[in-house]
This record gives structure tokens, C-alpha cells and sequence, in this order.
């Protein structure tokens, strides 16, 4: 049942990705969430400031904490729960939103309901994650009326293994890099390598992995169209199959921004 006079709390580190749902709270209500603990506000009577940055003592997110190009107070998310407005307050590094999407200091602009992830890059292999979740009145007729819990997509089974090959192949794409595709296998092997120390990852052995995926998901009660050869996709055949196959994975929220964890080139 919906908590109907919650209060502005912080959520802990540990707390799962914003993008598998969040619990039940009134619509208009905000979800922040980084590498270490985010916060929740429900609406307000007055405009709510929720500040995130580096300094853990002068906001209500830390995000690159151990960063020196994020500044001490970054940004804020600002409103009262019928509108809420992301702001790059003070930061020189921009905030990279989905869309290709850049927010410079001074710049700011409305979240739409639903799921935001926003990256905050420092290098091209440093990102810091900030995960944004704005609570939405249900869809019109949908079962279990309008104050239900969204229902997150339904997700694909991968096994750890397979989570961290792929994450390595759609890095680009889980960072938001502008037209993003698929890194090499010589990348995703060397990744792979420098993470996953209790074996050793070949370009191989990382092809073969993706591929089982992708026969396993064309093949499946549902399939996925474009993931394989006779599907007509054009060339080159295994960066575009690979390219669909990351693109379905996102759709259904199988891979999330919070996956590069795993990877360890961004706080998630």
C-alpha cells in the first residue's frame, strides 16, 4: 500500500537500480541514486532542493567522491513533486542525459516522469552514474488502477557471466556515448581481463558467450528479430546483429546503466 504522508528520507548504498522499479510512494514523488546511497522525496508544500556532488556533507547524493573534477555541489533536482527541473549548478563537467543530451553549469531542464539515468564523465573510462525516478500516475485502464506500482519491463534471464561479457560489449551505449556501437572483442577481452581475475577471457571466448545469448533470444517463445544472419541484416552482419542484440537488451531493461559496476569504470 502507498505511503501517503511519507517524508524526505535517504536510501542507502546497496539500494537496487531505479530502473527495476521503485517501491510504492504518491505520485510526484523523486528517486536519486548513486555509487553510495541516494534520497526520496515525496511532494512538498514548498520547492525541495535535493543537491547532489563530491562533498558528502553539502548534499543529499555523493557522486564521485574520490572524483576532483566533480565539483563539492554538482547539481540539484529541484520542485515540490508536480514538476521537477534537473540543474547543472555549478559543475564545469556537463551532465550527459539520454537523447545525446548535455546539461552545461548554469543549464537546466524538466524530467519527465519514469526512469532518467544522467552520467557525469570525467575521462573515457570514468563516469559517474546518477539514477533519477520520477513516480507517474498509472497508465488510464491499466490493471490495478492509477496508484499502483509501475511495472518495470519484463527482463531477459542472462547469468552473471553473460551480464559482464555483454556489459563490456555495450559500454558505449550504457555510458550514452553519442552514436554508440559495440566495442571491439579485443576490448571486451582486455575489459574483461582486468576484472574478472578468477579466469582468462579471450576475444574467443567472449564471441562465443554473446552468441549463445543471441541464438538463445531469436530462438525463444518471443524472438527477437535482427539476431541472426537470415534475419537479412545487412553488413557488417556481426557488429549489426550484435548492435540489435544490445538494443533489445536496453529496451527491456535486461542491461542497465547501474551494470557498468561491474566493470569498475563507473559508480553505479
Amino acid at each position: 500500500m502507498t505511503n501517503r504522508n511519507p517524508r524526505p528520507h535517504p536510501l542507502p548504498a546497496g539500494t537496487p537500480s531505479l530502473a527495476r522499479g521503485v517501491p510504492d510512494m504518491p505520485t510526484g514523488t523523486i528517486f536519486a541514486l548513486a555509487a553510495d546511497g541516494g534520497f526520496v522525496v515525496p511532494p512538498q508544500e514548498q520547492e525541495f532542493v535535493l543537491r547532489f556532488g563530491r562533498s558528502r556533507d553539502d548534499v543529499h547524493v555523493p557522486i564521485g567522491v574520490t572524483d576532483p573534477y566533480v565539483s563539492r555541489s554538482h547539481g540539484a533536482v529541484v520542485g515540490d513533486g508536480r514538476e521537477w527541473w534537473i540543474s547543472n549548478n555549478k559543475g564545469s563537467l556537463p551532465l550527459q542525459l539520454p537523447g545525446d543530451l548535455l546539461l552545461l553549469a548554469g543549464q537546466e531542464v524538466a524530467l519527465a516522469p519514469g526512469y532518467t539515468p544522467l552520467f557525469i564523465c570525467s575521462s573515457k573510462h570514468r563516469a559517474h552514474l546518477l539514477e533519477l525516478h520520477v513516480v507517474g500516475a498509472g497508465t488510464a485502464g491499466s490493471e490495478g488502477g492509477e496508484h499502483e506500482r509501475t511495472k518495470p519491463p519484463d527482463a531477459y534471464d542472462l547469468s552473471p557471466e553473460e551480464r559482464l561479457v555483454l556489459t563490456a560489449l555495450a559500454q558505449r551505449y550504457l555510458r550514452q556515448d553519442r552514436y554508440a556501437q559495440p566495442v571491439s572483442w579485443k576490448q571486451v577481452a582486455a575489459d574483461l581481463n582486468q576484472v574478472d581475475g578468477g579466469r582468462r577471457w579471450t576475444q574467443n571466448k567472449a564471441a562465443h558467450t554473446v552468441n549463445a545469448v543471441r541464438r538463445r533470444l531469436a530462438a525463444g517463445p518471443d524472438p527477437v528479430p535482427g539476431l541472426r544472419r537470415e534475419d537479412g541484416v545487412g553488413e557488417p552482419v556481426g557488429n549489426a546483429l550484435n548492435h540489435n542484440l544490445i538494443q533489445a537488451l536496453l529496451r527491456t531493461g535486461t542491461l542497465v546503466p547501474s551494470d557498468l559496476n561491474v566493470l569498475g569504470d563507473a559508480d553505479a
